[in-house]
């Protein structure tokens, strides 16, 4: 017989910070499935100010995208023992954030793209960090965070969902219905559509 345990190891991330040296907005900014925070954050160079600080983190599971070799990309989760890499994520997100802006910061964003976006929802209700507003680019409300059930938490925050018109990988009646969801609960929702797929705006100034 087998038995499967778990440990908690110290381990090294990778964030990059933009911006901030005169603090007042902070965004953080997650990337999709298979990206890397590097690169991820180029178009956010001309959005950050001495006033408002972007820190991008890096997924932490890394992995070859072609068969073990070649480019490299990095996944903030799988089906694989989820709940412990949920956790995982949350409390590197909550440790990045007191890190950078001290134990109980204000004026604090989240904006996630696709992958990246489930998980900048899931930090935004589950995590020990307040967020103000939370910005979900190509990506539906996870549906395992049922709103009602965080009813308190959801409340909290600002919601907005960015579609691409072209989008095919997200279904858009099922945003408009997680939008409902949301309002149902308490909170402030709201959907935004622009031209392109799936993929970061091209105005991404207009969600900040």
């Amino acid at each position: 017989m087998s038995e499967a345990r778990t440990i908690t190891v110290p381990r090294t991330a990778r964030y990059h910070v933009l911006g901030g040296e005169e603090t007042s907005e902070s965004w953080f900014a997650l990337h999709g499935y298979g990206q890397l925070a590097g690169a991820f954050l180029e178009p956010f160079r001309a959005l950050a100010s001495a006033r408002r600080r972007i820190v991008v983190p890096e997924a932490l599971s890394r992995f070859y995208l072609r068969r073990g070799t070649g480019e490299i990309g990095a996944s903030w989760m799988t089906r694989e023992a989820r709940a412990d890499e949920i956790a995982d994520l949350l409390r590197y997100l909550d440790l990045v954030a007191e890190q950078e802006l001290g134990p109980d910061p204000a004026g604090l964003n989240a904006l996630g793209f696709s992958q990246g976006a489930a998980a900048a929802a899931r930090w935004a209700v589950l995590g020990a960090t307040d967020v103000e507003r939370c910005v979900l680019v190509g990506c539906a409300f996870p549906p395992d965070l049922e709103p009602a059930r965080h009813a308190e938490r959801v409340a909290r925050v600002r919601w907005s969902f960015a579609l691409g018109r072209e989008d095919t990988s997200v279904d858009a009646a099922s945003v408009e219905r997680d939008v409902e969801r949301l309002r149902g609960a308490g909170a402030t929702a709201e959907l935004v559509r622009f031209e392109g797929g799936h993929e970061l705006p091209s105005t991404l100034a207009s969600l900040l």
